[in-house]
C-alpha cells in the first residue's frame, strides 16, 4: 500500500517538473469542425419569371394637372345704386340671354324722362317756327342755331335717361345657370354688391401648363384625355388656344382645351388629371422596367434560349411608369426574363414561369 502511494506521488512530482520545463506539452486545442459548402450540382435550374415579347400600340404622352374653368362666368351686379323691386330668377335655374333677372326702382328716372319729353315737344315746335322764319329771312342764322341747340341738348338728356333706365333692368348676358342669390327683394344694392353668379358650363374649359421643352410638340387641335376625382372614366378634350410665350418664372407653357359638358358632370374649380398625347406608336415592343439592367454605355436584358439565360444588349426609347420601349435587340416571341435578373449569369440554366 505504501509502495503504491509512493509510486503515485512520484508520478505527480515528475509531472510538475516536466510542466515547468515545457508547459506547451499540456495545452489542448479543439479540432476545427468541418464546414460543408453547398453548391448547385450539375442540372440545377434557377427558377425565374418571364414573358413572351409582343408588340402593341403605345401613346407617346405626358401626364400633367390642370383645373376646370367655365366657358363664361360673371358676377351679377347692378351698375347703379337703388332698391330692388323685383327678382325674376330661381337659384340654380337655367336662364336665357336677355332674360330679366333683377329690376331696380326707376321711379325718379321715369319722372325725369317725362319732364324731358315735354321740353322736347316745346323745343321742337320752337325749332320749327325758327326754321320758317329763317327761310323768310326774318331772323338770323345764329338765332335759329340757338333754338336747334336747345332741342338737341334735351334730346341728349333723353338719351342719357334712357341709358340710366336700362341699367335698372339687369338681364342675363348669355345663356347659363344662375347660382345662389345673395340679396332679397326690397333690399338696397350698390355696384359693389354681388347679387348672384352666372355660369355657362357647356362646353367646359380645361386650363393647364406643360414644360417648355415640349413647346414644339404641341399645337392647336391636339387631343387630350382628362379625369377628375368625381369621375370614373376619362373624357376627351381639344386644345384650342396656346399662350404665345413661356412663363419666365415656371418655364412652362400655358394652354386651354375645351370639352362638351351637356350632362353637367364637370364643374368649374375641379382638379383635373390630364394626359397630353403627342403621337401613337404602333407595333412597339414594351417590356417591364425591372427587366432592364443598366450598363456602362448601354442597357441589357436576359432572354431564355434552350433552357439557358442569354445576355442581350438593347436600345431603349420611350419610358412609361412601368415599361420601357425597346428599339433594337428584341423581336416578337422572344422569351424575356423579368425576375431575378441581377443574380443571373450568361449560360445559367433557368426554369422560366411565363406570366402575362
Amino acid at each position: 500500500m505504501k509502495k503504491g502511494i509512493k509510486w503515485v506521488a512520484g508520478i505527480i512530482i515528475l509531472a510538475i517538473i516536466i510542466y515547468f520545463i515545457n508547459p506547451g506539452l499540456f495545452s489542448f486545442k479543439a479540432e476545427p469542425t468541418p464546414v460543408s459548402v453547398s453548391a448547385s450540382g450539375p442540372g440545377t435550374k434557377i427558377p425565374v419569371s418571364g414573358i413572351l415579347v409582343k408588340t402593341k400600340t403605345v401613346d407617346d404622352k405626358i401626364n400633367i394637372t390642370g383645373s376646370i374653368s367655365p366657358n363664361e362666368s360673371i358676377e351679377v351686379k347692378s351698375e347703379i345704386s337703388g332698391k330692388i323691386v323685383g327678382i325674376f330668377f330661381k337659384e340654380g335655374a337655367n336662364v336665357s340671354k336677355g332674360q330679366l333677372l333683377v329690376d331696380i326702382n326707376d321711379d325718379e328716372l321715369v319722372a325725369q324722362r317725362e319732364k324731358l319729353l315735354h321740353q322736347q315737344k316745346l323745343l321742337k315746335d320752337s325749332e320749327y317756327r325758327q326754321q320758317q322764319l329763317l327761310e323768310r329771312e326774318a331772323i338770323s342764322q345764329e338765332e335759329y342755331e340757338i333754338a336747334l341747340t336747345e332741342l338737341q341738348s334735351v334730346e341728349a338728356d333723353l338719351n342719357l335717361i334712357d341709358a340710366q333706365l336700362a341699367k335698372t333692368k339687369i338681364r342675363a348676358p348669355f345663356n347659363g345657370i344662375v347660382g345662389l342669390r345673395y340679396v332679397s327683394e326690397a333690399s338696397y344694392v350698390t355696384p359693389s354688391q354681388v347679387i348672384a353668379y352666372l355660369f355657362n358650363n357647356d362646353p367646359i374649359k380645361i386650363d393647364f401648363s406643360i414644360p417648355g421643352k415640349y413647346s414644339e410638340r404641341v399645337k392647336v387641335n391636339d387631343n387630350i384625355r382628362f379625369i377628375t376625382d368625381a369621375m370614373t372614366d376619362y373624357r376627351q378634350g381639344t386644345i384650342y388656344a396656346i399662350e404665345p410665350q413661356i412663363d419666365a418664372t415656371t418655364r412652362t407653357l400655358k394652354m386651354r382645351a375645351g370639352s362638351p359638358n351637356s350632362d353637367r358632370m364637370l364643374l368649374p374649380g375641379q382638379f383635373a388629371k390630364i394626359e397630353l398625347i403627342f403621337e401613337s406608336l404602333e407595333n412597339t415592343i414594351m417590356i417591364p422596367s425591372e427587366s432592364v439592367i443598366p450598363e456602362l454605355g448601354g442597357h441589357k436584358v436576359y432572354m431564355q434560349k434552350n433552357g439557358k439565360a442569354i445576355s442581350q444588349e438593347v436600345t431603349i426609347g420611350l419610358r412609361t411608369e412601368s415599361e420601357v420601349e425597346v428599339i433594337n435587340g428584341l423581336t416578337p416571341a422572344d422569351t424575356l426574363i423579368t425576375s431575378g435578373v441581377l443574380q443571373l449569369r450568361p449560360g445559367a440554366e433557368v426554369a422560366v414561369t411565363l406570366t402575362n
